[in-house]
């Protein structure tokens, strides 16, 4: 199953920076999601009646929100347009950076210890990527 959800992401991931091409990133976003919504409301149903959201906290549902809307949905309006823009083996590639910048924010917002091995970690993946942008990409 975990195999499967994989190969699923990364098709959809791959056809989506194709696709922001012809029909634009936030259409592409919003067809993915309509396409998915069966897939996600039957779990969803299944699961509702063991939740308590009756006792939810205002933050818990304002930060739902936000991932929802904000970190996803308009998140990937730019991702797509940016795979569709730069190519998507290229640009795909910084998003392996996304840890690292994430353990930079983290130690200067809430003091989070970065070791000698992280950095070192960092470095080297950091170094790995600018190779890899560096290299040729050929169209087909």
């Amino acid at each position: 199953l975990l195999i499967g959800a994989i190969a699923s992401a990364a098709i959809g991931y791959a056809l989506g920076g194709k696709l922001s091409k012809e029909i634009g990133g936030w259409q592409v976003i919003c067809w993915a999601l309509v396409i998915s919504f069966p897939f996600i409301v039957i779990p969803a149903w299944l699961k509702a009646p063991q939740a308590d959201f009756d006792n939810l906290p205002l933050s818990v549902l304002l930060s739902f929100l936000y991932l929802a809307l904000v970190s996803q949905l308009f998140g990937f309006f730019l991702w797509n347009k940016g795979l569709a823009l730069g190519g998507i083996s290229r640009v795909s590639q910084t998003q392996l950076l996304q840890p690292f910048v994430t353990l930079v924010a983290s130690a200067y917002l809430i003091n989070e210890t970065v070791n000698l091995q992280t950095i070192v970690f960092a470095l080297l993946v950091i170094g790995t990527v600018a190779i890899g942008k560096n290299m040729p990409v050929y169209k087909r």
